[in-house]
């Protein structure tokens, strides 16, 4: 379901070149320095910035130097980007999820390092007891430890639930990003975990919520009425409505990704509506259950303790018995007997 919003991404939109600076012998990226900075150490340059992929030995052999262009121009209809010069790339490029899985890798390592009370960022970090691998380990203030994965390829519920069961062992809070359009096992929302896809070149994520449910007979009863408001993460089944969130908008904690303010607030807006209807409606339903019970209660009480029928009324002009009361038969009130009964 997720997979269909999608659509009409271009997968061209992952396919990044990220540059590698001999000289400091570190990763970069375009944005980091103007265009011009990078000319002057590009291919028409000094030479020392060359491709990350091919220098690393992604589809070509390790150590490779290919001395990177910078094209486009802030403003332009190209988005300013690196590039290989014309016939140094591998053939048929560099693959999409090589790139999209080490670019990502990369970029969530920075994030995480500028987000507030995070304490260490590692890449490629082994889990304590050596059987988990995170593409991004991050340790916070109060000891938490997060595992950042960048799950570039479809995995089954089998191998997904093995990992996060295996993080949870250990104590660590695993945090899945995805590309786009890629399929995902689905059991991640039946954990309760969100979904977080990742475009490098808009330095976009992607998430999304999960619309209202159907309030079917009697839904105020269920444990948790946030789900009658829009929701984070979705239920497995739910209609969803994608939410894109600039990846410095979001933060770290105990829980994992954090939405930004302005989101969080449109999700508390939307829940507390339904929690305060979910009130009312139970409050209702109390009083009518209420109200039942006491008319019961007073007809039990009834049954236990019948009345005594009231003495017939008489007719106007009606004689009585002037010893017991009684009233007398018609015929020996016409006979005249002493109003005797």
């Amino acid at each position: 379901m997720l997979a269909a919003i999608w659509e009409g991404w271009s997968v061209q939109d992952d396919l990044l070149v990220v540059g590698f600076d001999l000289e400091t012998g570190r990763e970069v990226h375009v944005a980091e320095q103007p265009p011009e900075y990078w000319r002057q150490r590009g291919y028409g340059g000094t030479r020392q910035l060359v491709c990350f992929y091919c220098f690393h030995g992604f589809e070509a052999p390790a150590g490779t130097r290919v001395p990177l262009l910078t094209r486009g121009r802030l403003g332009g209809k190209v988005r300013t980007h690196f590039a290989h010069p014309s016939g140094q790339a591998p053939e048929g490029g560099h693959h999409p999820e090589t790139v999209w899985h080490i670019t990502t890798k990369h970029t969530l390592a920075r994030w995480a390092r500028s987000r507030p009370g995070v304490t260490a960022v590692r890449l490629e970090q082994w889990t304590p007891d050596q059987d988990r691998r995170a593409d991004v380990a991050v340790r916070l203030e109060d000891g938490t430890r997060l595992a950042l994965e960048a799950q570039r390829m479809l995995m089954t519920d089998e191998a997904w639930r093995a990992r996060h069961r295996d993080y949870q062992r250990q104590g660590i809070v695993d945090v899945w990003f995805w590309p786009p359009r890629v399929h995902f096992p689905h059991i991640v929302l039946s954990e309760g975990l969100p979904v977080w896809f990742y475009v490098p070149s808009k330095g976009m994520a992607w998430t999304a919520f999960g619309r209202a449910h159907q309030k079917v007979h009697r839904w105020w009863e269920v444990k948790n009425p946030a789900v009658f408001g829009l929701h984070h993460p979705p239920c497995p089944l739910d209609d969803l409505e994608r939410q894109a969130v600039p990846l410095g908008e979001l933060n770290l904690d105990q829980q994992g990704a954090v939405l930004p303010r302005n989101l969080r607030q449109k999700l508390s807006d939307s829940q507390r509506e339904a929690r305060e209807e979910a009130a009312v409606r139970r409050e209702s339903a109390a009083r009518y259950a209420r109200q039942l019970r006491e008319a019961q209660q007073r007809r039990d009480e009834a049954d236990r303790h019948p009345k005594p029928l009231p003495a017939p009324r008489l007719p106007h002009g009606a004689l009585r018995c002037t010893v017991c009361q009684r009233p007398l038969a018609p015929e020996l009130a016409a006979a005249g007997r002493h109003l005797l009964c």
